[in-house]
Formats: C-alpha cells, sequence, structure tokens
C-alpha cells in the first residue's frame, strides 16, 4: 500500500511538472522568490542582478550612433522596479551588442553573461536573428536557455519590437514567425515570455502608427520602450 502510495504520488508530480514545462510561466508566481528578495530590509536583502541579453534594443540604440541608456526598457524596469521595492538593491547588467545575432550571443554567453550571476536573464535578439533563419535562432536560444535553467536562472523571452520595413498587420510575416517560435520555447521550458510583438500589433490594431512609438526604422523610441518594460513589470508586481 505504501509502495503504491509513492507511485501515485510521484505520477502526480511528474505530471505537474510535465505541465509547467509546456505553459508559459505565470507571472504572478514565476519571481515569487525574487519578488521576496526585493522586499526584504538591510541588513537581510542583499544584491538581485537582471541581466539583460540581446541585440541593439535592449543595449539603448535610438537613432544610432546615439544610445539612450536612461530611456531603453531595461532601465525604464529599473525605475518602476525602485517605486515599489525601496529598500531593495537591483543590478541591471545590460551585455547586450547592438547588430548581434544570438549566434554570436550565445558564443560569449558563459563568459560574458553567467559570470554576472543572473537572478533574472532577459533574451531579446529575434530582430537580428532573421539574418540567421528560423532554425538556427531556435538552436542557440535553446542552448542559452538550458545552461541558465541549469544554473537555476529565472529566465525571461522576449519576441521582436517592430522593423517599420515589416508590415506588422501581415500574417505570417518574418517577425510573427519569429515571435510565435519563441513563444513555443517559453512553452516547452516553462519561461517568462514578454511578447514586444503584440504589444505593438495591438496599438497598430486600435489605429495607432507603429511610428508613434520608433526613433528610427527599427529601434523603439521611449515611447516603445516604456510598452515593454510595463509588460516586464508585471512579473514584479
Amino acid at each position: 500500500m505504501k509502495n503504491l502510495w509513492l507511485l501515485l504520488l510521484y505520477i502526480t508530480l511528474f505530471y505537474f511538472d510535465l505541465k509547467a514545462q509546456n505553459e508559459i510561466a505565470d507571472p504572478q508566481f514565476y519571481l515569487t522568490d525574487i519578488k521576496k528578495e526585493l522586499n526584504k530590509e538591510w541588513p537581510e536583502n542583499r544584491t538581485v542582478n537582471l541581466v539583460f541579453h540581446g541585440h541593439s534594443v535592449p543595449a539603448g540604440y535610438f537613432k544610432t550612433p546615439v544610445v539612450n541608456t536612461l530611456s531603453a526598457y531595461p532601465y525604464l524596469l529599473l525605475e518602476k522596479l525602485k517605486t515599489k521595492y525601496p529598500f531593495a538593491v537591483i543590478n541591471v547588467i545590460n551585455t547586450s551588442i547592438g547588430g548581434e545575432n544570438s549566434q554570436s550571443g550565445e558564443k560569449r554567453f558563459e563568459n560574458e553573461v553567467l559570470t554576472h550571476r543572473p537572478d533574472v536573464l532577459f533574451i531579446d535578439y529575434a530582430l537580428n536573428d532573421r539574418g540567421i533563419g528560423l532554425k538556427k535562432s531556435k538552436e542557440y536560444w535553446s542552448k542559452m536557455i538550458k545552461r541558465a535553467l541549469e544554473k537555476k536562472i529565472k529566465v525571461i523571452l522576449l519576441t521582436p519590437s517592430p522593423d517599420q520595413r515589416v508590415n506588422i498587420l501581415e500574417p505570417d510575416n518574418e517577425l510573427e514567425q519569429h515571435a510565435q517560435q519563441i513563444e513555443q520555447l517559453a512553452k516547452d521550458y516553462g519561461l517568462g515570455l514578454v511578447d514586444s510583438y503584440s504589444l505593438f500589433k495591438a496599438k497598430v490594431i486600435v489605429g495607432d502608427s507603429i511610428s508613434i512609438f520608433m526613433s528610427q526604422v527599427n529601434h523603439p523610441n521611449r515611447k516603445g520602450h516604456l510598452l515593454i518594460a510595463e509588460e516586464i513589470f508585471k512579473y514584479f508586481e
């Protein structure tokens, strides 16, 4: 009887673990442990590291070569977090490089990303990954995800922000294909997802011009970055 009970318990735990790996992480609960840390006061608290790994958008490029660091979504997020968590010590660490794709980002992942010991890792490469295609993009994202999860790091993936040369309302366009693949990766690994692509698409559907949110052809302005930051912040509420 005891063995049967243990078997049923194992099957139940296996089922819920498998189920969790086939769903996008719930923003309300995914960062529960991180939020507990952010709420702690000195001297019980510690530094929380948020690492942003990607291309020119998280790096803060607006109209190249101008880099508006404080108006890009990593630091707009920090501003919102400090309002909610006034006692927290938060490091925003940006390992993003303008013009880079996930193939290059994966090569330096061990030495330039994991060395920062992220509590939360954000990956944003889809705009530039159009150059290497869906198959290779999935391969390199998967490698980074797996290594991060081995280190017990919470991972949040971002779908692409706009490129004004691509009609965001055109079904199955190249950005949408990457967005769908990233969403599936989040489901496969039970990760957080910030669907930047859908955020901007929703604005266009209600009648806004995409140019309102852009500083140049494929870089959001502060208003565009704020859309992304507000969506990320939902994981910390």
